[in-house]
């Protein structure tokens, strides 16, 4: 929030605690989604792609390019230390 924000523009507590709320909400409905699509599936786990897949479905679409790359990327990282 406040790299989003001139250097001196001050953040009240309530504001900070909406944006959390806001936030919370919005992880919410993407994993609901997402658990919706894993049940219609009959599959037990969601991943990373359940969740961009969602955000598609849900017209976020422009959000996933970007999620997408750094999925890839930390899948790579993972898997390279892990085999290290």
């Amino acid at each position: 929030m406040r790299r989003a924000l001139p250097f001196n523009a001050k953040i009240t507590k309530e504001a900070k605690e909406t944006v959390q709320e806001c936030v919370s909400e919005f992880i919410s409905f993407i994993t609901g989604e997402a658990i919706d699509n894993c049940q219609r599936e009959k599959r037990n786990l969601i991943n990373g792609d359940d969740l961009l897949w969602s955000m598609n479905r849900l017209y976020f679409e422009s959000y996933t390019i970007s999620l997408k790359v750094n999925l890839v990327r930390s899948e790579l990282i993972l898997k390279y230390t892990f085999e290290n």
